[in-house]
């Protein structure tokens, strides 16, 4: 194939843009003004939507993808300008446009769907109210409004919409509210969605629910969307075309399948490499990194703005600045901007460096063990039981993994371990076989320093008014016996474990990214040689790049330390790569334990199935039939009988499952009483299991 440069292949001509496009962007430069100089923070971009196509936009935080957003929307901030280009949304002028003008273009042509629901939904105002008002945006009269809200809502699949228009949005789980932020911005069938990262807080089943919503709607509306997500499995799912920002340059275009079958820009290769597959494991290998980090907004470089972090980089790549080259592909032209694009894809791998897989059989020795763990809270004289009669072993340098949807328990269950709430009377818990307090205030120093946590949201466990230096010297002095000396050296050798660079000790939080607050979260609960460390989601919130440095630094850290960790996430994929053991939660019940290959690889639990089935992957060449649950997930008030899962499990077999509690099953028989075995609570014989879901495999490979 050969590559030409853009003076010979133009990416599109401007003037040929009209109304069949959703948006059109030519030659975008944007600056912020920060410390009294303006700083560019996109550069040239170009790329258009066409109607009813889905464009992904993707690339680390800090690279201009929500930048690129609300300067389509022209929502910039105060010190923001547009500095060049064009942007055209069906075919008019944003920056043209007088405020009627853009006030109706926003109200009829286009509209938003943010990363946080809670926070774009008015707490004070019904859904109702706050629906119907996008309709009454469009002209519509308040009683035709609120009959179209009711339709609305039975079309983004909420199942009683008057109950849900008589609520208020912190009456909503998260998955709801995204749904009703989904129908206000469809109310005005706009020829241009943007969801910015619209995903990122939700479970995997919910996650799923929400993209096949969209997928629907831009089908039956004939809608354009623009997908911003740093979840590139996501964007493989929606996206027939995307757009990888680097620095606030545009590196890479092209047809998805094209892009992530044959990355030509190193950047691209680079982000691939990070996410973790199914042949990956942390026993088999290493996930890759990028080196480095994204250069300040506004530094003036010469030649390619990648260079510093690039392998293939030489002097010409530090002289010139690559022009967007373009070659013919399987779905369409690719563009990057890369002197060696042919050559990207041929990048070595990181080392294949193998992490010792936890111990099991007779070797294994119990760290810490819960027996028959229940939790119930009293709310207004009624009992929610949030954890109910769990009983999990956790093996020396072994990880758990925690899976289930929002609401099943999880995070109740870490806290029942760690000592923050006390469990219900029968309950057990045991540190090395000795029993552990209830309460964190009556266990002892080495209990306490046993037990950590690494947070989900390191902005809210680090205080902002401290620097690195004190946060981790206060645990330090803590969790340790050392003093003065003592403690800089052993300061100095945590932040080396954890790979925080020693510039960073003075700087207070808010100056760092969020991998590196999460490289501090990390030091400080290492702080006292922990026993178990609690992961609760401690990479949701990081772009793929920073989730893979994160995830390797675990990994080192379990094989140096020997170290156990509980590790919560809904990102089944990052699961699969760090868990050895796998326990499913449903509504505080226990449904599935067991090592992770068995767990991932069949037969398991109905319900496990179904979150495994809404993993995405880039290509979906792995995916499963993907199983749709029926209902919401029922609350702690409201349990059902007997099997907690029968009013939504798809192989349901009759009365047994609603009136009688399901036993475990073991589902390797010749590991019978092993502390590792594979249990599942049902009441389908495993083998019949084994069977359906075979066949449900090979009806998915036929369609």
């Amino acid at each position: 194939m050969n590559a030409t440069p853009p003076a010979s292949f133009p990416a599109f001509d401007v003037s040929k843009s009209d109304r069949t496009d959703a948006l059109t962007v030519v030659g975008l430069s944007v600056t912020y003004r920060m410390r009294g100089r303006d700083r560019e923070v996109l550069q040239d971009v170009s790329f258009r939507i066409r109607r009813g196509e889905a464009y992904g936009l993707v690339g680390e935080s800090g690279c201009g993808k929500s930048t690129v957003a609300m300067a389509a929307v022209r929502y910039l901030p105060r010190n923001g300008k547009i500095k060049a280009g064009k942007i055209l949304v069906a075919g008019e002028d944003v920056q043209k446009l007088d405020a009627d003008a853009l006030r109706s273009l926003r109200a009829n042509e286009m509209s938003m769907v943010y990363q946080d629901p809670g926070r774009a939904l008015n707490p004070s105002l019904t859904i109702a109210r706050q629906v119907s008002e996008a309709f009454e945006a469009t002209g519509m009269a308040h009683g035709e409004a609120l009959v179209r809200t009711r339709e609305m809502l039975e079309r983004v699949r909420i199942a009683a919409p008057e109950r849900v228009m008589d609520s208020y949005p912190h009456e909503l789980s998260g998955g709801m509210q995204q749904r009703v932020v989904i129908a206000m911005a469809l109310a005005s069938n706009p020829a241009l969605l943007i969801l910015d990262e619209p995903t990122t807080g939700l479970d995997a089943t919910v996650e799923a629910e929400v993209l096949d919503l969209i997928a629907q709607l831009r089908q039956e509306f004939g809608t354009a969307v623009l997908f911003i997500s740093h979840n590139l499995a996501v964007i493989g799912r929606m996206c027939e075309r995307v757009g990888v920002l680097y620095a606030g340059k545009l590196v890479e275009e092209g047809a998805t399948q094209d892009v992530f079958a044959r990355p030509r820009h190193p950047y691209t290769v680079g982000l691939l490499r990070c996410l973790p597959t199914v042949a990956r494991n942390k026993a088999t290998g290493r996930l890759d990194t990028i080196a480095g980090s994204l250069p300040p907004p506004g530094s003036v470089t010469q030649g390619c703005i990648y260079a510093e972090r690039c392998r293939l980089a030489d002097d010409r790549c530090r002289r010139e600045a690559p022009p967007p080259y373009r070659v013919s592909a399987a779905h369409g032209d690719q563009m990057a901007r890369c002197h060696y694009h042919e050559r990207a894809i041929e990048l070595p791998r990181a080392s294949a460096e193998a992490v010792p897989a936890g111990r099991n059989g007779a070797s294994r020795t119990i760290v810490l063990r819960a027996a028959q763990l229940s939790k119930t809270f009293h709310v207004s004289g009624t009992p929610l039981r949030a954890v109910d009669d769990v009983s999990i072993e956790l093996a020396s340098g072994e990880t758990l993994g925690l899976v289930g949807e929002s609401g099943s328990g999880k995070t109740t269950l870490a806290k029942l371990m760690l000592g923050l709430l006390a469990p219900d009377a029968g309950s057990t818990l045991e540190l090395d076989g000795a029993p552990l307090a209830a309460r964190v205030t009556r266990r002892n120093d080495e209990q306490v320093k046993s037990l950590q946590i690494v947070f989900q949201n390191p902005d809210s466990a680090l205080n902002r008014a401290h620097s690195v230096k004190r946060l981790i010297g206060r645990a330090l002095s803590r969790l340790t016996p050392l003093r003065g000396v003592a403690i800089d050296e052993r300061l100095a050798t945590l932040t080396a474990a954890v790979r925080l660079p020693e510039r960073y000790l003075g700087s207070r939080t808010r100056q760092l990214s969020g991998g590196l607050k999460q490289r501090v979260a990390i030091a400080r609960a290492f702080a006292g040689d922990p026993r178990v460390v609690v992961c609760d989601e401690p990479t949701s919130a990081l772009d793929v790049s920073v989730q893979a440095a994160i995830l390797n630094l675990l990994a080192d850290l379990q094989r140096e330390r020997g170290v156990s960790y509980v590790f919560i996430s809904h990102d089944l994929n990052v699961v699969r790569y760090l868990a050895d053991r796998i326990a499913v939660l449903y509504l505080g019940r226990l449904l599935e334990v067991g090592p992770a290959a068995a767990v991932f690889d069949g037969p398991r639990h109905p319900y496990t199935e179904a979150l495994l089935s809404s993993m995405p992957t880039l290509d979906g060449s792995n995916e499963p039939a993907r199983i749709r649950l029926s209902g919401e997930l029922p609350g702690a008030a409201l349990q059902p009988s007997g099997c907690v899962f029968h009013t939504r499990c798809p192989r349901k077999l009759g009365a047994i499952c609603e009136q009688q509690d399901p036993p475990f099953l073991d589902a390797d028989a010749g590991k019978t009483g092993s502390p590792s075995a594979h249990r599942i609570r049902c009441h389908i014989p495993v083998d019949e299991l084994r069977v359906l879901q075979s066949v449900s495999r090979s009806e998915a490979r036929n369609e």
